[in-house]
């Protein structure tokens, strides 16, 4: 079976930078002033003795104000033998009001209770808005947000995909609410 390369899709509002942005020194001014702004506005508030900026030592320390809702990055659960418990239904990425889940489905005929699973599972973060519907819409508690952000601030838009493996692997969850029997004869997590 040869594997195709896959390509990533393009959006119509890709972000292009005019000939303003391109030359940087508007830009570097415009970020200067705004740096500077909040910099003066600080030390006012400072001086007059209210409460100006304060430092959150990220990731050590959370914010006062953070959302306790807070949903977090997205986990996929995994079931006892290690394999994801998603059945790779599209149902997250039909409902994701900002398109963002992405899924290939691939058919495993040795196991009768989870034939169906994700060969391909990947988010972009880039799109995400964090709704959480997709963890509402999942029927098999396949996945999750945890209010944990690790490593998903980015400079790179192209490096702001999350694949299957990183989804399975950054914070492991088997307590899953729907649980399949092992299948026999299961050999290691695809």
């Amino acid at each position: 079976m040869s594997k195709q390369p896959h390509v990533r899709r393009r959006y119509w509002n890709e972000p292009s930078m005019g000939w303003w942005e391109r030359a940087y020194v508007f830009e570097v001014g415009r970020g200067l002033g705004i740096t500077g702004g909040v910099f003066l506005r600080n030390m006012w508030k400072w001086i007059t003795g209210r409460k100006g900026a304060l430092t959150t030592y990220y990731p050590e320390e959370k914010r006062a104000d953070y959302a306790p809702a807070n949903r977090g990055k997205h986990l996929l659960t995994q079931r006892p033998d290690g394999r994801p418990q998603c059945v790779a239904c599209n149902m997250c990425a039909t409902v994701c009001p900002a398109q963002c889940i992405e899924i290939d489905a691939a058919f495993d005929p040795d196991d009768a209770s989870h034939p169906k699973y994700p060969a391909r599972f990947e988010i972009d973060y880039s799109r995400c808005v964090f709704c959480g519907l997709c963890v509402e819409a999942c029927p098999e508690d396949a996945i999750r947000m945890a209010p944990e952000t690790p490593d998903l601030p980015g400079f790179d838009r192209d490096r702001m995909w999350v694949g299957r493996d990183e989804l399975l692997s950054w914070n492991p969850q088997r307590d899953v609410a729907k649980p399949y029997p092992v299948a026999r004869d299961a050999g290691p997590p695809r």
